[in-house]
C-alpha cells in the first residue's frame, strides 16, 4: 500500500510502500528520496479513515 511522509529533514514529501502484514503499528528507518537522511518513520494504521498515517524523525547518530 503506498502512503507518503514528510521528511523531517528537508521537508520535502517522499512516497514509500508501507508493508500491510507488518501490522497497524510499525517502525522502521528510511531514506529520503531528495536530500537522502534517514527518517525514522512511525506508522499507524488509521481505521476510519482505513489509511496508514506516517509521523518521520531524523534517525540520530
Amino acid at each position: 500500500m503506498t502512503s507518503g511522509f514528510q521528511c523531517a529533514g528537508c521537508g520535502e514529501w517522499n512516497e514509500t510502500v508501507v508493508d500491510p502484514t507488518a501490522g497497524i503499528k510499525q517502525t522502521y528507518v528510511e531514506d529520503c528520496q531528495v536530500c537522502c537522511k534517514p527518517n525514522v518513520l512511525r506508522v499507524t494504521w488509521d481505521k476510519s479513515a482505513r489509511e496508514y498515517t506516517i509521523a518521520a524523525e531524523l534517525e540520530s547518530s
